[in-house]
């Protein structure tokens, strides 16, 4: 596996290495920079990893920050789909991060995540185990139990599981009408409305979501959470998560509102704590300094 370095053109990640790290199914792009033990970081639908760029300025001291664009979005591949949506399997995403992370020379290190990140890291930590140290999610329960337990208010704060995973091209051209109308609505929705996103961070997040190979991919991650991914956690047999998990949400978003958090991440995971936060669902941009906190004090636990 490579690296390549790449110049920097924005001012969300001062100090910070941007990099492609050639992975062998997809090529991933990351920041880099800090101090300390490793710590990835990996960002939700339908963002890139500029969702980290006020958390990192917080935690750049006390750890070894890489946070990583998931293949299929921002600036990493996206790669061709297949009809059982393996390429975009929670596992496949997995095994880029693990492959990116063996690249930047980080054998173990703990994963802070957000909403299909923290997917992505669930898996990461069930397939990859003696790598991955410790979790923080942030706003999401898992997902086969989350669809398990779909009720009429839970299908209507999350719509677009249910919009996404329909046959391509639908939702796609559905999107690409116009995807910075589709954008905003999606994400200022919310308690907070637009109001945590920083200027330059909202038009990275708009560059990369215009482009049609990512809003393709993205409803492939969706269509692949809802099919093989669940034939993935059946195929687990009950196993947990042995390392320690921390779950966060926000007490003005959904997935509070609809599930008992903690009591599902029980059911995957033997080492479980957590609580709400005085947000919505976009925690890392409506509260850094209290995700930040969070983070530095159960992530730089010892293991």
């Amino acid at each position: 596996m490579s690296l390549t370095e790449l110049p920097v053109h924005d001012s969300l990640f001062p100090g910070f290495r941007l990099l492609d790290v050639a992975a062998s199914g997809a090529r991933i792009r990351v920041r880099t920079g800090g101090d300390g033990p490793p710590l990835l970081l990996l960002h939700g639908y339908p963002q890139t990893h500029a969702l980290w760029h006020k958390v990192a300025g917080l935690l750049k001291d006390r750890f070894t920050l890489v946070c990583a664009d998931l293949r299929g979005y921002g600036d990493s591949d996206k790669p061709p789909t297949d009809a059982r949506h393996v390429p975009y399997s929670k596992r496949a995403m997995a095994l880029d991060m693990a492959q990116a992370m063996s690249a930047l020379g980080h054998e173990r290190f703990a994963v802070g995540a957000h909403d299909r990140g923290a997917r992505v890291a669930h898996r990461l930590a069930l397939d990859h185990p003696h790598r991955v140290t410790r979790l923080a999610t942030l706003d999401i329960a898992p997902t086969r139990e989350m669809y398990a337990g779909t009720t009429d208010a839970f299908a209507r704060a999350y719509w677009h599981w249910f919009f996404l995973i329909q046959p391509a091209p639908f939702p796609e051209r559905m999107i690409g009408v116009d995807p910075q109308a589709y954008w905003l609505k999606k994400c200022g929705s919310g308690s907070a409305g637009l109001a945590p996103f920083a200027p330059e961070a909202l038009a990275h997040y708009l560059r990369c979501f215009a482009d049609p190979a990512t809003i393709h991919a993205s409803c492939e991650d969706y269509r692949a959470a809802a099919a093989i991914d669940i034939v993935h956690d059946d195929e687990d047999g009950g196993r947990k998560l042995t390392q320690p998990l921390l779950a966060l949400w926000g007490e003005h978003g959904a997935v509070g509102r609809c599930f008992d958090v903690l009591a599902l991440w029980r059911r995957r995971a033997e080492i479980v704590r957590g609580h709400a936060l005085p947000g919505g669902h976009y925690l890392a941009e409506e509260l850094p300094d209290l995700v930040a906190a969070e983070f530095a004090a159960f992530l730089g636990e010892q293991t």
